[in-house]
């Protein structure tokens, strides 16, 4: 098997931030209100450019502050009602809280409280606080906050921040977190902060994002990665003017936090009658550069990454669900590495597979360079396909071997199309995992085979057209990094 490279270090990473906490802490009255940017489990786009990062570390160093930590979770109204749906798992943002909360729980994190921002009596978040409530959780309802932006006199008044009901909260640590970006955990922070000075406690704010990272450059590609993940949202990484102003040093920051720090800062000073901070990037915790110790290897992932995101905003776009100017912008950010589609090796190798074969084509890089590909014919998949050829080579079997017998895929075939009524004869990837794991009992190369599995993560893969979206979801559970063409299989527009 290949070692994997690694260019960062998780020790590193979570001894220095760890210790950065702990001394934000100290600096207010022993209560801090920490706003968690970024994903707590699961950060695969973390792990995806900076290679060896571990996508769970922000609960290790949650658990690090067990004693002193309660975590209090965010989710905007406005996003329950549209169903948003965190991409990289498929799962609605009020489902995903569910399962971080219990995540979280299960290894002895306090989690004391769900607030549901810019509520004005949408039904389907009523609905969630509702299924919340009856469960015995905390539910808090925050509204739009009279007179922001620009009104602070307003902002911070008793009908400002003052109106939002106060967050109860024991413990010195409170991380304010949510499923993803623009949930109003800032707003939350700035809330609790108010009511906790008039209460006599001297709290105080600060930022735990991991990117941008503020000293890396500008046009580092870990950076323009960060703005590829939010191309959606328009964010565009931008030098830091009140730090460099303050400071004279060069800092990166992103727009939204640079455009909101003016208000931002007014509102705390209103607020604590002092200035804490003199720049955006003082509020932020983030000793990401420290860790990185292959800064050759991190910009190579970056970049893989940057591709990557354009091809899911091509296919976002195709099946509706995205905007044109969404890919426009991963275009343009191509550019400024002067990258395209054809930058990962297997985009180039699915194509010429699939014009030799006539079928639509997976093509998949194994750990050692080798790339194997996999094509819609007969009874499976092209996703099935590939993967039985990937571990079929890993465990050093000829390709004259077939790892499942028909006695095994044949009846699952006449299950799906006489007893399901499936329109479709064509096995899925997780038909053919099954029918792996099923083959593995009695045969040897089976056995040796599935047991290649974990082998596949962090593999690149490229189809030739878009996968469902059980199949997709399955290849990135064993953690292959999977693009497609923004080309449907047939012109059915409905599937069973």
């Amino acid at each position: 098997m290949t070692k994997k490279k690694i260019g960062f270090d998780n020790e590193i990473y979570l001894k220095k931030q760890t210790e950065n906490i702990l001394k934000r802490i100290k600096m207010f009255d022993n209560k801090l209100y920490l706003e968690f940017g970024g994903k707590l489990f699961d950060d695969l786009h973390a792990s995806r450019v900076l290679p060896g990062f571990d996508p769970n570390i922000k609960t290790k160093l949650l658990l690090k502050l067990k004693d002193k930590a309660e975590i209090v979770f965010c989710i905007s109204s406005n996003d329950i009602e549209r169903n948003r749906i965190r991409a990289d798992l498929g799962l609605s943002y009020d489902d995903e809280v569910l399962r971080l909360i219990d995540n979280l729980r299960s290894l002895g994190l306090y989690v004391s409280a769900i607030v549901l921002t810019l509520y004005k009596g949408q039904p389907s978040a009523t609905k969630f606080a509702n299924k919340l409530e009856r469960r015995g959780e905390r539910v808090y309802f925050h509204h739009y906050t009279k007179g922001y932006p620009n009104d602070v006199e307003s902002i911070v008044s008793d009908e400002g921040y003052g109106a939002n009901p106060y967050i109860e909260t024991t413990r010195p640590l409170v991380i304010v977190t949510a499923p993803g970006a623009s949930s109003g955990k800032l707003a939350t922070c700035l809330s609790q902060i108010y009511h906790e000075f008039k209460r006599g406690t001297k709290a105080g704010y600060a930022k735990f994002e991991t990117f941008p990272v503020w000293n890396l450059s500008l046009k580092h590609p870990v950076n323009i990665a960060y703005e590829a993940a939010t191309a959606d949202l328009k964010d565009v990484n931008q030098i830091d003017p009140y730090h460099f102003n303050a400071y004279g040093k060069l800092t990166v920051n992103f727009n939204r936090d640079i455009e909101v720090f003016p208000v931002l800062s007014n509102i705390l000073r209103k607020i604590t009658n002092s200035d804490v901070y003199k720049s955006p990037t003082d509020m932020g915790v983030n000793m990401v550069a420290s860790a990185i110790t292959d800064d050759e290897l991190v910009k190579e992932a970056a970049k893989k990454e940057i591709v990557r995101r354009y091809f899911r905003a091509e296919c976002d776009y195709k099946k509706g669900h995205g905007s044109l100017d969404t890919v426009e912008r991963l275009q343009y950010l191509m550019s400024e590495l002067d990258l395209n589609a054809n930058y990962l090796e297997v985009v180039t190798a699915s194509k010429k597979a699939s014009k030799a074969s006539g079928y639509p084509c997976i093509a998949l890089e194994l750990p050692n360079g080798k790339i194997v590909t996999g094509k819609t014919k007969n009874i499976v998949s092209a996703s099935g396909a590939v993967i039985l050829n990937a571990l079929r080579t890993l465990a050093r079997q000829g390709d004259d071997f077939d790892v499942i017998s028909d006695d095994i895929l044949l009846p699952i075939v006449k299950l799906r199309t006489e007893y399901l009524n499936s329109k479709s004869s064509v096995l899925t990837l997780d038909d053919v995992l099954v029918a792996l794991s099923i083959s593995s009992a009695t045969n040897e190369k089976a056995k040796k085979a599935i047991s290649k599995l974990s082998n596949l993560e962090g593999c690149e893969a490229h189809c030739t057209y878009m996968l469902s979206h059980a199949e997709e979801s399955t290849l990135k559970k064993l953690g292959i990094n999977i693009t497609c063409e923004p080309q449907f299989l047939n012109n059915n527009l409905f599937t069973d």
